[in-house]
């Protein structure tokens, strides 16, 4: 997503994306620490293809927020099992990530009506906006 941002000239979109992007990285690697703690084997898998068109900006972060929401189906469903397990350090740990998916998915549902509202006129000062991120 942010490949795409960038080349269709939005610079501050693909910059947030790129931080975005970032931060999931670390989540998975604190994933794969908790694991490791934990006397388990932590593996990654091959990745799915992920898509490199779209038709715009506001499809992208359509895409984003529909992303965010089955991330967030995933982690309530690894709480479920832990919960069953009576796993409560794993339980514990994984709330974190619950409560920062409420924050995900209004955050890119947020910038998806942003861009469905602001039209082509206000692109470039959102765009700016979300490149000034930390």
């Amino acid at each position: 997503m942010s490949f795409y941002l960038a080349k269709e000239g939005l610079d501050g979109c693909a910059s947030w994306m790129k931080k975005q992007s970032q931060e999931e990285l670390g989540h998975a690697y604190e994933m794969a620490a908790y694991i490791i703690k934990r006397g388990g084997v932590a593996r990654v898998d091959k990745v799915d293809v992920v898509p490199q068109e779209w038709d715009g900006v506001v499809e992208v972060f359509q895409n984003m927020y529909e992303h965010e929401c089955e991330i967030s189906k995933l982690i309530e469903a690894v709480v479920r099992v832990a919960g069953e397990e009576k796993d409560m350090p794993t339980q514990d740990f994984l709330w974190k990530y619950v409560r920062e998916q409420v924050e995900e998915e209004a955050t890119a549902q947020s910038l998806v009506e942003k861009f469905r509202k602001a039209g082509k006129s206000a692109l470039l000062f959102i765009d700016d906006k979300l490149g000034q991120r930390a």
